[in-house]
């Protein structure tokens, strides 16, 4: 009997396939917007699981996070510099490191910070070291710069007509090993650096990243590439849009967001919880997408039934002579049965391979334009959902199945 089955499938090549991929593209569809929600869900909780705490001025949190954390251009308000003093001095951090945006090296943002936000992982460093001037960078293990190569930032990017501090240039110290965030795609620099460069202790605040405005009223001259270091943070400083905090305990992580969601210059927020309220709201798009890709799926089903049963209807003569030479019904039941499911289940493996595909191309495209990666993997939940799926494998086909047991041998000659 199988091999009457395979020689009616050569035979008949055509329809297997149609069926096969109507089967497949259905069951594709399903496969990765699950997967890919899923990957997107767990590359950003794992991002952020690195950044502890976000300081920043009052406004969007989902924002603050989004530019901090993930490093997406976008105008954020500055709270005080005196904010960054007071968290130096804190006995209840460990660290506390400023974050200053705007400018862009070939897409890859320039992020001004301080020495602490590198060196409390000075063990990931995989060349290099940190930098020690004003004029020296270090980048993170995707950017395509080693050691010794030089900088030359963009004030915003080039689409929105941002344009070169051309007399400026950093020196590249270091790079970072790969830590599964957006910082990897990052050019780190003195914080102290952005603000020469951007003129801020002439009380001149920078253009928002992304701005088309031109700075050229900026007093580079400020900028000295071989000047030291100042990291104290003692004296006056220049409002920050946002300040990494590293807390010495869980306990003065909950205590220091309180004290800085109360005072009215600034906020401070959990990464990973302002994440909750996103995952929420993707889960409500995932419901929308689940709920499209079930609808395609059960249109597809419904049409691969009816093509099945056309497919019996025009076989009736080939039914009629096998009934006629003496096969039994349940041959006949089992031949359509079995070349039907053969269709099907062929149809969902390779569907659910198109959809894994289809999710990691996806993640990698998303990985190389945000900065860390996005798993795409199967879970235990979605073992009850490929079991409903090979479940109506085997029932669909058994309607036309039943269809041909049920014709009598005479009336399918006949037809």
């Amino acid at each position: 009997m199988l091999r009457f089955i395979l020689a009616d499938l050569r035979r008949l090549w055509p329809a297997a396939i149609v069926v096969v991929m109507l089967t497949a593209l259905a069951v594709a569809l399903g496969t990765a917007v699950t997967l890919q929600e899923r990957a997107l869900r767990l590359g950003s909780a794992r991002a952020s699981e690195k950044f502890d705490l976000v300081i920043g001025a009052p406004g969007s949190e989902t924002q603050l996070v989004l530019s901090s954390v993930f490093l997406q251009p976008a105008a954020l308000p500055l709270m005080p510099g005196e904010v960054l003093r007071d968290l130096a001095q804190d006995p209840r951090v460990a660290w506390a490191a400023p974050v200053g945006f705007g400018d862009f090296f070939q897409g890859y943002p320039i992020v001004g910070t301080s020495r602490a936000a590198i060196a409390d992982g000075a063990s990931a460093l995989a060349e290099g070291r940190i930098f020690a001037a004003e004029g020296e960078a270090v980048v993170g293990s995707a950017v395509r710069l080693s050691p010794g190569e030089t900088v030359t930032p963009m004030h915003g990017l080039p689409e929105a007509g941002g344009h070169a501090h051309g007399e400026i240039a950093y020196r590249v110290t270091g790079r970072l090993r790969p830590t599964g965030t957006p910082w990897d795609r990052a050019i780190l620099v003195p914080i102290q650096a952005v603000w020469h460069v951007h003129a801020l202790e002439t009380g001149h605040d920078p253009a928002p990243s992304g701005a088309t405005e031109h700075d050229d009223a900026h007093d580079h001259g400020l900028f000295d590439a071989d000047a030291a270091l100042d990291e104290d943070w003692s004296g006056a400083l220049p409002g920050l849009p946002a300040i990494l905090v590293k807390p010495r305990s869980i306990a003065d992580a909950y205590r220091l967001r309180q004290v800085y969601r109360q005072r009215p210059d600034t906020l401070a927020v959990f990464p990973a919880e302002v994440l909750t309220g996103l995952y929420a709201m993707m889960g409500d798009a995932r419901t929308v997408l689940s709920a499209i890709a079930i609808g395609t799926q059960a249109l597809v089903a419904a049409s691969l039934l009816l093509v099945a049963v056309i497919h019996v209807g025009q076989r009736r003569a080939q039914i009629g002579a096998l009934r006629a030479l003496g096969a039994p019904r349940g041959a006949i039941f089992a031949i359509v049965w079995g070349e039907l499911c053969a269709l099907m289940l062929a149809g969902l493996g390779l569907g659910l391979g198109l959809g894994y595909l289809a999710a990691r191309l996806m993640s990698l495209g998303f990985a190389a334009r945000q900065g860390f990666p996005l798993p795409v993997e199967f879970s235990g939940e979605d073992l009850a959902g490929l079991g409903l799926l090979a479940l109506a494998g085997l029932v669909v086909p058994l309607i036309p199945a039943a269809l041909a047991w049920r014709q009598p041998p005479l009336t399918a000659l006949r037809g």
